[in-house]
């Protein structure tokens, strides 16, 4: 699927998240959102799942989320009766543990790790459900990545990527959080990123 991204975006100017996610919704015939529970993540599953009941939500849990993130994700599965799809590492994080631990991201080890506990179970993912729309909560000034990006995009596989929310501030947000009466968990940890400006190479 070949798209004018600059054209689209352009028309996508001031719709709604809501209206977004329609939008890709109607010619979508294999969509699926990606999550990790990370802060704010219950806006997208809301909106998705609003639009579409039955939608895949690939989690890729690299084994190393916090208590809470785990209590989180209970709790939003439970609650807006998510279609889970979930992927981890080949390896347990207890064996990783002994034979790698968390190499620092200045560790020529990290990119191993990396590609362990993240990137090869997101492929696997992909291959598995060949969806044609990925809806993300990507937001501009996350990385300097995201940044680059805007509303619609498309990987290097053809995939469009959808990032709603693209546009909006944390405070905005806090709002939307607020008004659908949807939790929150901030006691998120990534050790692929160890730090919050940092991409990981899912998006990149």
């Amino acid at each position: 699927m070949t798209l004018n991204l600059k054209e689209i975006n352009k028309e996508l100017e001031g719709k709604t998240p809501l209206e977004i996610v329609e939008w890709a919704i109607g010619f979508s015939k294999e969509p699926v959102v990606t999550t990790n529970f990370r802060p704010y993540e219950a806006a997208i599953l809301k909106l998705t799942n609003l639009v579409k009941k039955d939608i895949k939500v690939i989690w890729c849990d690299t084994g190393y989320n916090t208590p809470n993130t785990y209590r989180h994700a209970e709790e939003l599965i439970r609650t807006l009766n998510l279609n889970v799809k979930l992927y981890v590492p080949k390896q347990t994080t207890s064996h990783r543990d002994v034979v790698l631990g968390i190499p620092d991201i200045n560790d020529s080890k990290h990119k191993d790790f990396t590609e362990q506990v993240k990137l090869e179970p997101f492929r696997r993912a992909m291959k598995e459900h060949k969806p044609d729309v990925w809806f993300t909560n990507l937001r501009k000034g996350q990385t300097s990545f995201r940044d680059t990006i805007d509303v619609v995009s498309q990987d290097a596989n053809g995939v469009v990527k959808v990032s709603p929310f693209y546009n909006w501030t944390d405070e905005q947000l806090d709002v939307f959080m607020e008004e659908n009466n949807l939790p929150n968990e901030f006691k998120y940890f990534d050790p692929t990123k160890q730090l919050e400006n940092r991409e990981c190479g899912l998006h990149a």
